[in-house]
């Protein structure tokens, strides 16, 4: 597929020599993953449709892509692991394909290495990211109580050691990167909230709620068609809870309730 493809859990890993390479990186594709790969300059970016969900925000990214020339496409849900590049380039069929990389060749149901080497070998100048996009973190005023805060969290990738006590209400996936469980969070937090990217193949997009478990940290995943992935706030206040931990459980948490009554019950133990 040639020796310059790149192929990464996140997009996020991108490496500082990513500039005119195509990428395969399993993380959601939404605009803020799209304008990521963009701004280190990727020729051409495989992303993984996440579900696709709200307001179609698991590939937003793709739309954002093609408005500045950029191929891009997603890998679907059923067909490969979110956060698992390596598996989404063994298993993964594409869903979604922007006009750019359409007139390259690629098409809905090519495998993921087919649509690598094709970008791979298109010899595409890099992408130019304009301007900045920022994700978000914030605390949430007013609902924290007994000393423990809510942080609203774009990016699991924000999470901070000054989080640790505290509950961290993320946009991103629910899945492990590259299956390893100490990627769950970064911090001993009280407990963790992520978009479950439609839950997916092998539940990939859950996958960090029994690594959180052992940790003694209570997780949940709100559904990807209630809230947007990519955006805590949409978490926070549209997210209704698909999956969770039974620690999170033990603690007053269940299916069908929305995050902010999950992050209640849960303060009740505080």
């Amino acid at each position: 597929m040639g020796a310059d493809a790149l192929v990464l859990d996140s997009v996020t890993h991108l490496p500082a020599d990513a500039a005119g390479r195509a990428a395969l990186c399993a993380s959601h594709g939404g605009v803020y993953a799209a304008w990521y790969a963009a701004r280190r300059g990727v020729s051409a970016v495989i992303l993984h449709d996440a579900g696709v969900g709200r307001e179609q925000a698991g590939i937003g990214g793709l739309a954002w892509l093609a408005e500045r020339g950029v191929p891009g496409a997603a890998v679907g849900h059923m067909t490969a692991r979110i956060g698992e590049g390596a598996d989404m380039l063994v298993r993964g069929r594409l869903s979604f394909v922007n006009l750019p990389a359409a007139e390259l060749g690629l098409a809905q149901g090519m495998a993921a290495t087919d649509a690598l080497r094709i970008l791979a070998q298109a010899a595409l100048p890099p992408a130019d990211a304009s301007g900045d996009m920022d994700e978000a973190r914030r605390e949430i005023e007013g609902a924290g109580r007994g000393g423990v805060r809510v942080i609203a969290l774009d990016s699991n990738g924000l999470v901070a050691s000054s989080d640790a006590g505290h509950i961290v209400v993320t946009g991103s996936h629910g899945g492990l990167l590259g299956g390893r469980p100490e990627t769950a969070v970064k911090a001993s937090v009280l407990a963790a909230l992520y978009n479950d990217a439609g839950i997916g193949v092998d539940q990939a997009g859950i996958s960090r709620l029994p690594a959180l478990q052992e940790r003694g940290i209570a997780g949940a995943c709100v559904s990807c068609f209630s809230a947007r992935i990519g955006d805590a706030m949409s978490t926070w206040q549209d997210g209704t809870i698909s999956a969770l931990n039974p620690l999170a459980a033990a603690r007053g948490g269940r299916i069908g309730q929305s995050a902010r009554e999950l992050v209640a019950a849960l303060l009740e133990h505080v």
